[in-house]
């Protein structure tokens, strides 16, 4: 073995207090006792997998001085996150077999965590898929206008039926053009914003997605996930996988008074009795994943009139941490911290993380509950420097291992840029 890891391990819902034995980045053994030259005891901090942020947009290539994945990996390593997934709409676009390899190319030279790499769907390029696959870890379409969003006539659901996609996942921006053409206006706040993003395009681009392109075995995740009438029409759909955000999850339209364009994000924040239902939802197994929508502007981008701020909410630093800390304050147990962020994921990217287990990667968070603190922009490592959850209280893990390689150490990156890997197409 190249290391052993002992503390109280998060093994199958319990937490043990055992060994994990790690050769060649892979957990090869887990026992009560475990003896190696290279022994670490982390005494009764826990030791739970890593996260896997299906929902990334790193900025990387061609808006840099938004993010890199340089700055976005560290920020997610420093989150406990040791893969993340990067959505197309960077410039160029995502949406070629040479753009996918380039990106790839940019990451390795870049990335902390390992990394994989969504292509988008387009009106282009639909007859390339069987070529593109082969290359990405999965394909994301937008059925409705976001930042940068791909152009996509959702006429053309039904011809995807046909397509093997491989087993790859296809996430979903689920908002309807038509609907957001017909409640286009000028927003001069966030409740503005909520009302021309109505969940009625939510619940009817979520029905053509039923209608149109449901079957045929085709792996469906509806991203970001908002609204009533979203959860009511996936919830009939056991198959069908949905993520939610933070920023749906922790806040609500009433309370945010001051900075509004900082708030704004697609779809949008709405209100708390939304919020508490999406909650009750995670409770209600209705909810697969956490994801984060890690989509930063710079401060000056979004400091403007709320009607010219483009929309995005930097996340992939803070979300896990706030979870754990609404762990230890007896809000969600961590079991379900665990499958929203680790298992449930891996699961959709059939990789092998997210998982204490032989055989899966050695991706492992060192958690000490209470370890608390609140959450300050300037201790983040986000290239735009600022964050939506200043002063919420959280829990950074001290150390984290991916692949079995030290990667944080008592909150200290210690590995070099490029050392996380492709997790392969």
């Amino acid at each position: 073995m190249d290391l052993t890891v002992e503390g109280k391990v998060y093994l199958n819902g319990n937490l043990i207090n055992c060994c994990i034995g790690i050769k060649d980045g892979k957990i090869s053994k887990i026992k009560k006792i475990l003896i190696s030259e290279n022994h670490k005891h982390f005494g009764n901090s826990l030791i739970i997998p890593a996260g896997v942020d299906i929902h990334v947009h790193f900025r990387d290539p061609g808006m840099t001085h938004k993010e890199d994945f340089v700055t976005g990996s560290k920020s997610a390593a420093f989150g406990g996150i040791s893969c993340v997934l990067d959505m197309p709409n960077t410039i160029p676009q995502t949406t070629t077999v040479e753009d996918i390899k380039e990106k790839i190319k940019i990451a390795e030279k870049k990335s902390y965590v390992d990394f994989g790499i969504y292509s988008g769907i387009t009106n282009n390029n639909i007859d390339k898929i069987p070529e593109i696959k082969k290359y990405c870890n999965g394909f994301k379409l937008y059925m409705g206008e976001s930042t940068n969003s791909m152009n996509f006539d959702n006429q053309n659901l039904k011809s995807l039926k046909k397509i093997d996609f491989n087993n790859k996942p296809i996430l979903i921006h689920a908002e309807d053009k038509e609907c957001l053409d017909n409640n286009e206006s000028l927003e001069k706040n966030l409740i503005d914003h909520m009302k021309s993003r109505p969940p009625e395009c939510e619940q009817k681009a979520i029905n053509d997605v039923i209608n149109k392109l449901y079957g045929n075995n085709l792996k469906i995740h509806i991203c970001h996930i908002s609204s009533y009438e979203g959860i009511n029409l996936i919830k009939k759909f056991k198959d069908i996988t949905c993520g939610v955000t933070p920023h749906h999850l922790l806040l609500n339209v009433e309370n945010i008074r001051k900075n509004q364009s900082f708030f704004k994000t697609n779809p949008p924040i709405r209100q708390n009795c939304v919020r508490e239902y999406l909650f009750k939802s995670i409770q209600n197994n209705i909810i697969d994943v956490i994801e984060s929508d890690h989509a930063p502007h710079t401060f000056n981008e979004k400091n403007i009139d709320f009607d010219m701020a483009p929309s995005g909410i930097p996340n992939v630093e803070t979300m896990l941490p706030i979870f754990l800390y609404l762990t230890y304050k007896g809000k969600i147990s961590l079991n379900k911290i665990v499958e929203l962020f680790s298992e449930k994921p891996s699961e959709i990217l059939n990789i092998p993380k997210g998982k204490i287990e032989i055989g899966r990667d050695a991706d492992l968070l060192i958690i000490d509950l209470k370890n608390t603190c609140k959450i300050k922009k300037d201790n983040l490592h986000y290239k735009c420097e600022w964050s939506t959850f200043e002063n919420f209280r959280a829990i950074f893990p001290k150390h984290v291992f991916i692949r079995g390689e030290h990667l944080i150490r008592d909150g200290e990156i210690i590995l070099n840029k490029g050392s996380g890997n492709f997790i392969g197409g």
